[in-house]
């Protein structure tokens, strides 16, 4: 739970706009002070839920923007700070942070960000004092800040042993285009359950060649056109891809391990399969469930770790493993600022395990298709050359372009595997372009 900010006695939380910049001041500083994940704490923040949709919608701008543009920002207010940020008061940095966020890159009055910046640090006891540096620094950002940019280099919202990564795996002028994609919102993509290219006209969109419909609408997609009648779901381009990978699921029995949020299991629900989704989590298969529901379809849902979870051996599995969701920072842009290199290695040995118990759940000539959205070769590529290693029963079942209509060439790998990349879906407008970063590979079991 997010801990509201001290408050003084002062009365600017009754200035327009203020109470949005204080649960987003308290959103950040919960990821940047607690490490806890921006989603969560942007759920979980009591104050949240009394402000209207427009608000609450800026608050998540605000955080999202703040967290994707950090080491932009942080760079351009050590030019204004000689020295340095107060190390007692924490909520001067999340003021500025936010103040130069409205300032640079939204579409905000500049006096209005400096005024509620100010504000945010007189209503905090141990930030109060600093009311004028925060006022100059946020004056000086308005007048010079955007020459500024120019001169930063855009790998710079990039933490630098995650560039490195990327550049060893992938190439450093591909790493740098990553980079890039990950500092523009993305828009959202949905998956529709027929005639995408009605919905792509009803939603503002545009239909991908992998049929995802991706739309540029804001605000609570539960208002949407077509939410209430289940007519689509909220589903990264990439992440639809490797359920397709099973093949036609039509009267089979499919286990869809590690199910939650459920994208996957809408899927396979939906093209005919006695689907069983299998989550440690029971809020998140409650959410599942419900989302089922929404959609017409349905599922049979298990609580238990897939790890250990026995069951008869199923036609097909598809397992999404936990991993550092290196893949998904356009979208959750707090995902660089809390995950950390040792990371890898721990949740390398958690896939490993799930993978062999996903053998194990798997007949003799059925399917096993494994996915994680992230862009670590030891979460992906290494985790299959590994387990083909170790067990005999499974063997590769190498991918064609053909197998996914409209997907480019270059996403599928020499060895026949699924590797798509943040770069994926070019476009001149930032805002229609990218997807997730996924591996994904098929195997059968033998």
């Amino acid at each position: 739970m997010v801990r509201p900010m001290n408050q003084s006695t002062s009365r600017g939380h009754e200035a327009p706009g203020f109470a949005a910049r204080r649960i987003a001041a308290d959103v950040l500083d919960a990821v940047l002070r607690r490490a806890r994940p921006l989603d969560e704490q942007f759920d979980n923040h009591p104050a949240l839920a009394s402000l209207p949709e427009r608000d609450r919608a800026l608050v998540r701008m605000l955080a999202a923007t703040a967290l994707r543009r950090l080491g932009t920002l942080r760079d351009l207010l050590a030019r204004c700070l000689s020295r340095g940020l107060p190390a007692e008061a924490p909520r001067v940095e999340t003021a500025l942070l936010l103040g130069a966020t409205q300032i640079l890159f939204l579409d905000i009055p500049d006096h209005a960000a400096v005024d509620l910046a100010v504000r945010l640090v007189q209503a905090d006891r141990r930030a109060a004092r600093y009311a004028g540096l925060v006022n100059a620094v946020l004056r000086r950002l308005a007048r010079e800040g955007k020459a500024w940019l120019a001169d930063i280099d855009p790998t710079r919202d990039t933490p630098d042993w995650l560039l490195t990564r990327w550049s060893r795996a992938y190439g450093a002028d591909t790493a740098a285009a990553i980079a890039a994609v990950h500092q523009h919102e993305p828009a959202t993509d949905l998956s529709i359950k027929t005639d995408p290219e009605l919905w792509a006209q009803r939603l503002h969109g545009r239909v991908l060649p992998t049929g995802t419909v991706r739309s540029l609408v804001h605000g609570a997609v539960s208002l949407w056109p077509g939410y209430d009648e289940g007519a689509w779901w909220v589903q990264d381009a990439a992440a639809s891809l490797p359920a397709r990978l099973l093949g036609p699921v039509a009267g089979r029995r499919v286990a869809d391990l590690c199910a939650a949020p459920g994208g996957k299991t809408s899927q396979l629900a939906l093209a005919g399969a006695a689907v069983t989704a299998v989550d440690r989590s029971e809020i998140r298969l409650r959410r599942l469930a419900q989302n089922l529901v929404r959609l017409g379809t349905s599922a049979e849902t298990v609580i238990a770790d897939a790890g250990v979870w026995e069951a008869e051996p199923f036609d097909a599995v598809l397992l999404d493993a936990p991993c550092t969701a290196t893949g998904t920072i356009r979208r959750h842009p707090d995902v660089q600022w809390l995950k950390h290199p040792e990371d890898i290695a721990a949740l390398a040995e958690v896939q490993a395990r799930l993978l062999d118990r996903a053998v194990a759940l798997t007949r003799p000539g059925g399917v096993l298709v494994y996915c994680t959205c992230s862009l670590e070769p030891e979460e992906g590529e290494a985790q299959i050359e590994a387990l083909l290693a170790r067990d005999p029963r499974v063997a590769l079942a190498p991918l064609q372009p053909a197998d996914i209509p409209g997907l480019p060439e270059r996403a599928v790998t020499a060895r026949g595997t699924l590797r798509t990349l943040p770069t994926l879906f070019p476009d001149p407008d930032p805002r229609w372009a990218g997807c997730d970063g996924f591996f994904a590979a098929r195997l059968t079991r033998v």
